[in-house]
């Protein structure tokens, strides 16, 4: 038979109820302790971008990319309206100034053509003929002056002797004045056919002139015309490359050319220049005639600033670089090709590497290296004017101080991170 105890009931409940309030007590201490303590740091790879700030002197630059293009190019227009009958080159073949590289055809411009050479020759007849018949009208005319001359002479002798033997009363004195008013009349025609000879010949240098200018004309409407013809044979008459044949579309055989339409575009591979795209937030500084490098992939040429774009597309404006040293082997039109432009140099400046969010003239948190490489802190930096890799630091940053130059945007809700 069982005796009950209810002293030991009694212990056992309170050590029941002494446990409970010790876990209580423990697990609050614990969860205030835990409060209490600072949240991790966030642990980033040591094997970020880094770099260290220095003092001295830093080359400003700007860097862009383009593609090599002729210094001449000249677009080779149709002088005359026809049919593409030949093509005879392709793109890229060389090309002399009396290379045809398109044949034209117009059957009604070889028509004019016949047409205004025969009325240039028959103009030519014609004045043949007139200066002919103008020269029998002068020698006609020239005659019948001398033939008055001869006549007056006779006539005067005349007079003269019948005055003569009217003073001796051997003629009747009508007969005396008969002759004087014979040679008096000879003499006034023959005034009259001298005045003529002398018009005459000023309205046939008239006409002569008239007929020459109207010569004139017919030649220089054949000459056009056969300019024009000729013209269908379109020739280079440049050397150099041929880049294009056409504008915006290939010609074809058989396409119609209106005048004055652009048939090839050649240019002188001899004279490249580079035009570089660069950013117009860097392009404020660029002036004429700055030093400028540009790399082909096989090899870098020096040369210097000639035209900058006054007009930005799409963000960027053209630069044209001058090329001062030889091409290298290889360089063709449109090459692909890097320049890079020296704006100036500043001495003893406070630089280090331009950091991806690092603009110019302005204030960006950076995260500078402490603790001997195991951790960094977000660092205010003021930073001044800006180069293609480099950029200046004005404030917050002395010499030897080592900053995250990497994208450090995951970590903008934090001070401070830790460095593996």
């Amino acid at each position: 038979m069982d005796i009950a105890r209810p002293d030991i009931t009694r212990q056992k409940r309170k050590r029941r109820i002494l446990y409970s309030v010790v876990s209580v007590l423990a697990l609050s201490a614990v969860t205030f302790g835990i409060s209490r303590l600072k949240p991790a740091l966030p642990t980033m790879d040591s094997a970020a971008f880094t770099d260290t700030v220095k003092r001295g002197q830093m080359l400003r630059e700007v860097r862009g990319n383009g593609t090599l293009v002729p210094e001449e190019i000249r677009w080779i227009t149709a002088t005359s309206a026809g049919s593409v009958e030949n093509i005879p080159l392709l793109p890229g073949e060389i090309v002399k100034a009396d290379t045809v590289l398109v044949e034209l055809s117009n059957p009604l411009l070889e028509q004019e053509t016949f047409e205004a050479e025969s009325q240039w020759k028959a103009g030519e007849s014609q004045l043949e003929r007139l200066k002919v018949q103008v020269e029998s009208e002068r020698l006609t005319q020239e005659s019948l002056v001398a033939s008055l001359k001869s006549d007056l002479s006779q006539a005067k002798l005349e007079a003269e002797a019948d005055e003569d033997l009217l003073k001796d009363g051997l003629v009747p004195n009508l007969t005396a004045k008969r002759s004087r008013n014979r040679a008096d009349e000879l003499e006034a025609r023959l005034q009259i056919e001298q005045k003529r000879l002398q018009i005459s010949g000023k309205s046939a240098q008239a006409q002569l002139k008239e007929k020459e200018a109207e010569v004139v004309k017919f030649q220089k409407q054949y000459l056009l015309k056969n300019r024009q013809l000729q013209a269908l044979k379109v020739k280079a008459g440049f050397e150099g490359v041929l880049q294009r044949l056409g504008d915006e579309r290939p010609l074809q055989v058989g396409q119609q050319v209106v005048v004055g339409a652009n048939i090839a575009r050649i240019a002188n591979p001899a004279k490249l220049k580079a035009e570089i795209k660069v950013a117009e937030t860097q392009a404020r500084d660029i002036q004429h005639g700055q030093a400028a490098t540009v790399d082909t992939r096989n090899g870098v040429i020096p040369g210097h600033v000639v035209r900058i774009d006054p007009a930005s597309q799409n963000g960027t404006r053209t630069v044209d670089i001058k090329l001062d040293a030889e091409l290298p082997r290889g360089a063709v039109p449109d090459l692909s090709v890097d320049g890079t432009i020296t704006l100036e140099r500043l001495e003893d400046v406070l630089y280090v590497g331009r950091p991806v969010n690092g603009q110019p003239e302005s204030v960006v948190s950076l995260f500078k290296v402490i603790d001997g490489g195991r951790s960094a802190v977000r660092t205010q930096v003021k930073l001044g004017r800006n180069s293609v890799s480099s950029i200046e630091v004005t404030e917050g940053l002395q010499v030897g101080d080592q900053i995250i130059l990497s994208d450090m945007s995951q970590y903008d809700g934090h001070e401070q991170i830790r460095l593996k």
